[in-house]
Order: C-alpha cells, then structure tokens, then sequence
C-alpha cells in the first residue's frame, strides 16, 4: 500500500486537531515507528504502518514528553533477557525524563543518540529496535527543539 501521510490522515483519520497548519509530527505506524515532522509528510518516504496506527501530534503537544513516555513503556516492558535492554533501556528513560524536566546537558543529546545504536540491532527480540526507533526520530528531526530547550 502506498498512500501520502497528507492523504491518510485527512481523508481517512478525521484530519489533524486545528487543522493541516497546526500538525507537528506524525508517527505513521505503532510507537515503534520514528516520528516524522510535518514538512516530510507530503513528501515520499520509506516508512511503514506496521500495525496501521498513526500518531498525530499536534502543535500543543510536547513531542519531548511524548517520546520519553514511550522509552518509559519499553523499560517497563523489556523481559531484560538482553543486555542491550536491560541496561540500554535504563538509560534511554532517565536521559529522555531529564530532558522532560529541563535538566539535560547539550552533550546528553548525542549520548543518547549513542544508546540507541548499542540497542538497534543488539537484541534477541524486536523490542529493541522498537524503543531505540523513536528516540533516533526525535534527536534526527528536532534537535534544534532539545537543544533550544536544554539552553533555557
């Protein structure tokens, strides 16, 4: 199946909150997906629906907090059977909650983006994949967003 993000989110899932102008990111396919901002919506991209759900964030959301609660599920989900995720896990949720709360360091950001690669790939399950996907779409398309916000 191929459909433009556009496409399925306005004629399909109702539109987004506010309209078209207020969308921020999408994440089109379960949480495992990354996330994409709108100005790649429109264009052609390799992702997919996976379960065929589709996250649409609004301009109100904290797309920061949003991604930490999602590392969050997956700490709390791990088995911890693997190394990559018992540890890695740990650390993906208390790096994404300090930059919830403001309290990161700008060098954090790229730590974190170091974690990520250690788990994608290093685990028995997909589940690592699954946690590290999202995280890797956040610090991709909205670092200018952590940092502006680690700066404050």
């Amino acid at each position: 199946m191929s459909i433009p993000l556009k496409e399925l989110i306005e004629r399909h899932c109702g539109g987004v909150r506010g309209g078209w102008d207020n969308l921020l990111a999408v994440i089109p396919g379960d949480s495992s997906v990354p996330l994409i901002p709108k100005n790649i919506c429109r264009e052609a991209v390799a992702t997919g629906l996976r379960t065929t759900v589709v996250i649409v964030m609004d301009k109100s959301t904290d797309v920061v907090d949003a991604i930490a609660r999602l590392s969050y599920f997956y700490k709390h989900e791990s088995c911890g059977q693997c190394t990559s995720c018992r540890e890695g896990f740990g650390w993906l949720w208390m790096i994404m909650d300090k930059m919830k709360v403001d309290n990161a360091k700008l060098e954090e950001i790229d730590m974190l983006n170091e974690v990520t690669k250690q788990i994608e790939g290093h685990t028995i399950c997909v589940l690592g994949d699954a946690a590290a996907w999202p995280v890797q779409g956040l610090i991709r398309h909205f670092r200018p967003e952590i940092e502006r916000r680690i700066r404050e």
